[in-house]
């Protein structure tokens, strides 16, 4: 958690390097609580609920929890996030209102801390309305941030200037900005004076115009440094390695199943300059299966290069993957397979690829390049739609936004997935698309036998 990626990535909401590539996890995971009280109002039986389950560990509890107070979570991504992390220790509760928490946890696994926002619907019982975890910097000060109307104006402003320089859409960057300062001139932010709701407002009011689930406007209750053009520091690389260790690059699971099929399971497209050593391992373990099955059921996207990466062990020729076009640069970047790569390709084997609605984004781009080159065949429910590549910018002393600055685009027909997601070849719900995915590759393997 709490993952500091600068690389150009596709992401949910990409707002900072210590915020990044957190939210590939970020929704998917129930903390646990130490000797903290939690107070008895609806938000706060809310997060007692919510830390119980995940903390427990207990399949069944975490599906009881999903069922009745958070069903658009995913039992397997609380699971895995619980593996990794270990649970929490609830260290504080930072402020409390009926239908509002805000807290602090720390992982049990490891150092990072992090800070907890969540909103509830009152009800019988509460049900989770929004739920955020943000991982925070060292040394970082928490502050009691009430807005005032000159720092709402500051956040509008810096979210017009940042759509209208670089968002993919000139026209839509005009419509978004324009609606955002309707709202204003409403007053319909006057009374908003908690930084989460302001930005989730913000959030709603600008993707109701642009239906782009990439973009999106952040909170932190700390002061967000601008960011600083160039390399990252040592310090932060070495923070940076230190979460791709201990998260394996988000690779879960690589096994060879019965009748020799592979299975590979990963969560997230990582930096590809660190974790290309983890894909080569894996790719090495699977290079003489009879069929191959990639995972990304899980899997919120990530780095395109690495996407690239890991297409290219699949093809035994150049292939043209998938164009990039930059609105402000007015500029288009071929990704092709890559030449060369350590290891063996598995070009022979049929490919199968498990998505669900959670799909998302660079995970996407993966079945979508693989299915318009006829190379997988893909397993399960239509992906979320997010086809732009974001960048994350400081547009006030506490908030972030994330700009979709560019769109990905197939070579020949110029299209994407977009607001549409990507359609499964194989039409299945998610929790079958594994055994699904089995029976195709076990009969694809029996025909090619008789043929022989």
């Amino acid at each position: 958690m709490g993952l500091n990626v600068e690389r150009p990535v596709y992401q949910v909401m990409i707002l900072n390097r210590l915020s990044k590539l957190f939210t590939v996890v970020v929704c998917l995971a129930i903390c646990g609580f130490g000797q903290t009280a939690v107070p008895g109002t609806p938000a706060g039986r809310t997060l007692q609920a919510w830390l119980d389950a995940f903390n427990s560990g207990d399949r069944a509890k975490v599906e009881a929890y999903v069922k009745t107070i958070y069903p658009k979570e995913s039992v397997d991504g609380m699971m895995a996030f619980r593996q990794q992390t270990g649970g929490f220790d609830l260290l504080s509760i930072e402020s409390t209102e009926p239908l509002h928490i805000r807290f602090r946890v720390k992982e049990k696994n490891g150092p990072t801390t992090a800070l907890g926002n969540l909103l509830v619907k009152d009800g019988q019982p509460p049900t989770v309305d929004s739920l955020a975890l943000r991982a925070l910097p060292p040394g970082v000060v928490i502050e009691n941030v009430t807005l005032d109307a000159a720092l709402r104006k500051r956040v509008i402003d810096g979210v017009g200037e940042n759509l209208t320089e670089s968002y993919i859409d000139a026209d839509l960057a005009k419509q978004m900005v324009d609606a955002m300062k309707m709202h204003a001139d409403k007053g319909e932010y006057d009374s908003i004076t908690d930084g989460d709701v302001f930005a989730e407002r913000l959030t709603t009011d600008l993707r109701a115009v642009s239906h782009d689930k990439h973009l999106g406007v952040n909170f932190s209750p700390f002061k967000v440094p601008p960011r600083k053009e160039g390399p990252p520091s040592p310090e932060e690389d070495a923070r940076f390695h230190s979460q791709m260790d201990r998260m394996n690059c988000m690779f879960k699971k690589v096994e060879i199943l019965p009748n020799n099929i592979g299975y590979i399971r990963f969560d997230g497209f990582m930096d590809a300059s660190y974790c290309g050593p983890t894909v080569v391992a894996a790719m090495a373990f699977v290079a003489h299966t009879d069929a191959l099955i990639f995972d990304l059921r899980e899997n919120g996207g990530g780095q395109p290069v690495m996407v690239t990466m890991i297409a290219s062990y699949l093809f035994d020729k150049p292939t043209h993957l998938i164009d990039i076009y930059n609105r402000k640069e007015d500029k288009t970047i071929q990704n092709w397979t890559l030449a060369y790569l350590p290891g063996q390709r598995l070009t022979k084997q049929p490919v199968y690829v498990l998505t669900a609605k959670k799909t998302f984004s660079g995970a996407e781009e993966f079945a979508f390049d693989l299915k318009n080159q006829k190379r997988a065949t893909i397993v399960g429910e239509t992906t979320g739609g997010g086809a732009h590549p974001v960048s994350g910018r400081t547009v006030a002393d506490y908030f972030n936004v994330g700009v979709p600055f560019a769109k990905s685009l197939d070579p020949v027909m110029k299209t994407n997935w977009e607001g549409m997601g990507v359609e499964p070849d194989v039409k299945v719900d998610a929790k079958d698309a594994l055994e699904t995915a089995q029976k195709l590759a076990l009969e694809k393997i029996r025909a090619k036998g008789e043929g022989k």
